[in-house]
């Protein structure tokens, strides 16, 4: 990387790669001026639309407006306060009485509740997280696609979607590219709950009297999927023990640790970013352990291909490799549901993160 004058930088990359310019745009990747040898990341570098004034980790960042921002129409508020507030019905009632102006992740059992509180708005944009039960591929008995599949097939998806999720989201088929995502494979068949198939499955593999442990914990909703997945497999004949693990940790102790464990992933701007870093062999976060030549193949391909119809069957491929082969159970893609208040106004908003994919505070407004 090297900077050709003033306005503009120029990247030599290793390989093709259709996508860089929305690479560009993650929020992973962090400027730091050249030549300074370290970077304090406490203080900034002032190229944002806000400046740090204060930073409580966990508790509040407190932000103003940047006057010198070189986006023209951005960043209109004079101060940005975001505070942590891990408690929804903390952070419900901070909204109703106008201590917050926007909240995300409303409680879906009252958020039918908070639609008819005068002053408030309710925010819902279909989006790309999902959750997912990852199985470690290299390990027994799931090494055995006859398991996997039978696992996959006794998950009843619409009523976790019905009873947890109440209706806020869409059925997950077994691959991390959401509805709605440029490449998205429509035409795969949507896998339903079908325990006869789990069961002769199961039975093929041998394991018709195994009990199967999914470590799983409290947060993100996870026990309630659980528990209603231990019923549907119940039903094809399949045991599951479900190991209750402490959220303080999960990430750290339990994901890619444990065989099968409970997941949630976030979506990606490009099927190539979702796929290259969680689903490709040896990825760092391949949290299935999953590894297929083919679909290493495809993904290194379809990241260099230039025509829009040959990427589309090179990323269908790769979603029914997931969906056929994968160690991977994605069950349910969940949309965003937030709360604001009506003072405040947005355009057209982005589904890959909440909070209009982290840039609420640069897009947003106040009505005059």
């Amino acid at each position: 990387m090297r900077a050709n004058g003033k306005n503009t930088v120029i990247f030599k990359l290793k390989g093709r790669n259709a996508d860089f310019p929305y690479i560009l745009s993650d929020y992973h990747l962090s400027i730091s001026p050249a030549g300074t040898g370290k970077t304090d990341w406490n203080k900034g570098i002032g190229t944002g639309g806000y400046l740090l004034k204060d930073f409580e980790p966990g508790v509040r960042a407190f932000t103003v407006r940047n006057p010198n921002y070189w986006k023209q129409g951005r960043a209109h508020f004079d101060e940005v306060e975001t505070l942590g507030i891990s408690d929804v019905n903390a952070r419900t009632n901070a909204l109703k009485t106008g201590r917050i102006d926007w909240m995300n992740r409303c409680d879906l059992k009252t958020v039918h509740l908070l639609k008819s509180a005068p002053g408030i708005r309710i925010i819902r944009v279909a989006g790309m997280r999902h959750f997912t039960m990852p199985m470690l591929t290299d390990l027994p008995p799931y090494n055995n696609n006859d398991v996997r599949l039978a696992l996959k097939h006794a998950i009843d998806r619409d009523q976790i979607l019905k009873l947890v999720f109440r209706g806020y989201g869409t059925p997950g088929n077994d691959h991390p590219i959401a509805p709605g995502q440029r490449f998205y494979a429509a035409d795969l068949p949507q896998r339903r709950y079908d325990p006869d198939k789990a069961r002769f499955l199961m039975k093929k593999a041998g394991l018709q009297n195994h009990t199967f442990k999914l470590h799983t914990s409290t947060f993100n909703g996870f026990t309630d999927h659980a528990l209603l997945y231990k019923q549907h497999a119940a039903r094809a004949g399949i045991s599951i023990d479900l190991v209750h693990e402490p959220a303080d940790g999960y990430w750290a102790n339990v994901w890619m640790k444990k065989p099968w464990a409970s997941c949630t992933w976030n979506g990606r701007v490009t099927a190539d970013a979702m796929l290259s870093v969680a689903y490709k062999s040896g990825a760092p976060w391949n949290d299935t352990h999953f590894q297929n030549e083919h679909l290493d193949r495809l993904i290194m391909e379809a990241r260099s291909e230039l025509d829009e119809n040959r990427r589309r069957e090179m990323y269908r491929e790769c979603q029914k490799i997931l969906r056929d082969q994968g160690g991977v159970i994605v069950y349910a893609f969940k949309d965003h549901v937030e709360a604001a208040s009506d003072k405040v106004r947005y355009g057209n908003l982005a589904g890959n993160f909440d909070g209009d994919g982290y840039k609420a505070a640069e897009r947003w407004w106040f009505s005059s």
